[in-house]
């Protein structure tokens, strides 16, 4: 496992040990109270095997790294701002570690979550899927790119008391919209995210059109 401050984040990238000869990579951005620890574990959970890119959100609230107050700022220009400085991490990280945009896939949750959606909106071309954990609606894009290319799992919840359920419909709309394939989830209650919304998200990536995508 390597942990670096290079690049324009603070991250850890762990080594694919499958036998593909392109191995999918995920890359992961934390929520409220994590950093690039805190999404390894469900990023084994969910593919055995596969690379794991985790990164620290820049933005500090109460000393900590925060979510999209983690990764961005609030407002609108800074989630702009930060979205090209994630890729332009990705673009770099692609080739120090040498893995391939095609079969990289974001997991986000909460504000790590907001970020890879404004990653997609803005930038779908650099990534071939999303998981994305309690995400709202980051910006309204200026134009509905091409995300026919995309599959995109929104993992919800009816009673969530801080993102109201319409906003990943919204969400799911917008990328529906654009040509993506998108599979939304949703739990009855609310709370924070549970084992069986990870699970949920194996059970998609297990799906055979979706798995083919990602190692072809």
């Amino acid at each position: 496992m390597l942990a670096t401050a290079n690049l324009n984040y603070v991250h850890k990238f762990v080594p694919s040990h499958s036998s593909l000869s392109r191995p999918v990579t995920f890359l992961l951005l934390h929520g409220d109270g994590g950093d690039e620890n805190s999404l390894l574990p469900i990023g084994q959970e969910l593919w055995p095997g596969a690379a794991l890119l985790s990164l620290q959100g820049k933005v500090l609230e109460k000393g900590m790294p925060d979510g999209l107050r983690r990764f961005t700022k609030p407002g609108i220009d800074d989630v702009r701002s930060r979205t090209e400085g994630l890729a332009q991490f990705i673009r770099a990280a692609s080739e120090q570690y040498g893995f391939n945009m095609r079969q990289l896939i974001v997991v986000g949750y909460s504000n790590g979550a907001n970020l890879a959606a404004s990653l997609i909106l803005l930038h779908p071309h650099y990534l071939a899927g999303a998981i994305l954990f309690r995400a709202m609606v980051p910006l309204v894009p200026e134009i509905i790119r091409d995300f026919s290319n995309l599959s995109v799992f929104i993992g919800a919840a009816q009673q969530d008391p801080l993102i109201p359920p319409r906003q990943a419909e919204e969400l799911a709309a917008i990328f529906q919209s654009g040509g993506a394939d998108v599979t939304l989830w949703s739990r009855h209650d609310g709370g924070e995210r549970a084992e069986d919304e990870i699970q949920a998200a194996k059970n998609w990536l297990h799906e055979e059109k979706i798995r083919r995508k990602f190692v072809t």
